[in-house]
């Protein structure tokens, strides 16, 4: 930024915070500058999003000074936050699903007279797309949007509030690279007009390009903060891990003979959104699936896990139909599927990490309805101790530990019963590269040791750089399939933006 110095919109000093035995937030001080795009980088559980939670008013500090545009805070909370101009878009929504978009971007800002709503709401949302661009229609429910689009109603929302401080947690994770540099556009507007945008990521390469000032941080502490030009991606790494890190993928492990018998089949499956799809995966085999948001991946997963009916088609698992297809079937067989949504469909989040790793698998604990405690807590120990839980402890409530160690005793959950066919939709979303290169090598090793992988990310870098063979998805048929070595992420895109995709045919996986 140049010309003078900007205000302080928003100062922290010594700011604490514990929950339980974990310090997540260490005597924290920091300055954020009126009109300034503020980086927030760190591992999970470095205690970013803790932070931004402090200063949104959804976490209270246990000390510490907190001052907003001038004036000390006290009793701070979300409506007082609102009220003096800061709004914090949370990395878990905080939506009402059966109201419609334009009625949840405007919710607690409808405008009344004498108790008598005002019929401009439409209106009002028109004006506000034209600022966005995000194309969501009015009158559509929440609860019917794909998890991307629910974000975007999430940053309308604070659009509609006209904060002079937004915190942005993860605003991107669920975006398409389009809809992400439309928002960097957003925060760029937001930023001319003097609103103070803090923005918690953890994709490094958006910070450089988008942030005037990052703040690094590690356990809680902050490490230093520095303009965004004189950053490095290889400097912010090393500044948050605290030492060098390789940021490269790992190798692939060796791919099966092509005669290996598959131990997974989709032929010209249909139903729902899925639209004749066939493919195959091998044992030790990571098959990946590229396509745009909305392309049917996801759909195309839950299908052959059982998530969804099977209107026609076959799916074999070990070169057997399956009939009575279900999760709890699919679990049965020897499938574990990760889904994209870890909050909402893959962990207890009140429940501890000892409960969360072992629901599947109670009956392996016990006898006669007995649970073994002695053999589940060694079972979960070991695991804990191989992913890098942190932290280790067993009884710890999983909805305070940070996404990315969320996502590994989300791993934990299902390795624990040896899968042989993993399903992995979105591994590595909302967690930092130092998790991500762990759940990298996790991936590889699983592999190596003979399950079958399908794996589903917006990443293509992730499926280009992992998968053996690479499907391409695009509405809800594979359009075609590509060999995973030498893919590059412009070939993929040109591949996937292909004007007419050629008719669904069975043909072979």
């Amino acid at each position: 930024m140049d010309g003078p110095t900007p205000a302080v919109a928003v100062t922290v000093r010594d700011l604490s915070v514990r929950f339980g035995s974990t310090q997540a937030l260490d005597a924290v001080s920091l300055s954020l500058l009126e009109g300034e795009v503020h980086g927030l980088v760190g591992e999970n559980g470095a205690g970013k999003s803790t932070l931004g939670k402090v200063v949104g008013g959804l976490y209270q500090p246990d000390s510490g000074e907190l001052e907003v545009f001038g004036r000390a805070v006290h009793r701070w909370d979300t409506r007082r936050a609102q009220d003096a101009g800061v709004v914090i878009i949370a990395q878990e929504l905080c939506l009402v699903p059966a109201l419609t978009v334009a009625e949840n971007v405007f919710l607690g800002r409808e405008r009344r007279t004498f108790g008598v709503l005002h019929g401009d709401l439409r209106a009002r949302y028109r004006e506000l797309e034209e600022i966005c661009g995000f194309g969501l229609p009015a009158d559509a429910p929440v609860h019917t949007l794909p998890i991307a689009d629910q974000q975007k109603v999430e940053i309308m929302r604070a659009l509609a509030r006209d904060a002079r401080v937004i915190v942005m947690d993860e605003p991107t994770s669920s975006l398409t690279a389009d809809e992400s540099e439309r928002l960097h556009e957003i925060m760029r507007w937001l930023r001319e007009r003097g609103t103070t945008v803090v923005y918690v990521t953890h994709f490094l390469d958006d910070v450089l390009a988008n942030c005037d000032r990052v703040t690094v941080m590690r356990d809680g502490r902050v490490i230093r903060t520095a303009p965004a030009a004189q950053e490095t991606k290889a400097g912010l790494v090393e500044a948050m891990l605290g030492e060098p890190v390789d940021m490269l993928l790992p190798d692939r492990p060796p791919a099966p003979p092509p005669d290996t018998p598959p131990v997974a089949e989709m032929h010209d499956v249909r139903g729902g959104a899925v639209r004749g799809v066939s493919l195959r995966v091998r044992p030790g085999e990571i098959v990946g699936l590229a396509g745009l948001v909305g392309s049917g991946r996801t759909e195309i997963a839950r299908a052959l896990f059982g998530c969804d009916p099977v209107e026609s088609g076959e799916v074999l698992f070990r070169g057997e139909p399956v009939t009575g297809a279900s999760p709890r079937a699919s679990i049965a067989r020897g499938m574990a599927m990760i889904p994209e949504d870890r909050r909402a469909q893959g962990l207890v989040l009140l429940r501890p990490v000892l409960e969360n790793v072992t629901l599947p698998h109670l009956g392996r604990f016990s006898r006669a309805g007995v649970l073994s405690r002695g053999g589940e807590r060694a079972a979960v120990r070991e695991l804990v101790e191989r992913l890098g839980v942190r932290p280790a402890a067993l009884d710890g409530d999983v909805s305070v530990y940070s996404g990315g160690n969320q996502q590994k005793v989300l791993f934990a959950k299902w390795l624990l019963g040896r899968p042989e066919l993993l399903i992995l939709d979105e591994p590595t979303r909302g967690v930092d590269v130092g998790a991500k290169s762990r759940i990298y090598q996790l991936i590889v090793e699983i592999a190596a040791a003979g399950t079958g992988i399908l794996l589903i990310s917006s990443e293509l870098e992730e499926v280009a750089g992992l998968s053996h063979r690479i499907h391409l998805v695009r509405g809800g048929t594979v359009i075609g399939e590509v060999p995973g070595p030498g893919a590059s992420v412009d070939g993929l895109l040109q591949r996937l933006f292909e004007v007419e995709p050629p008719p669904a045919t069975e043909g072979t996986p």
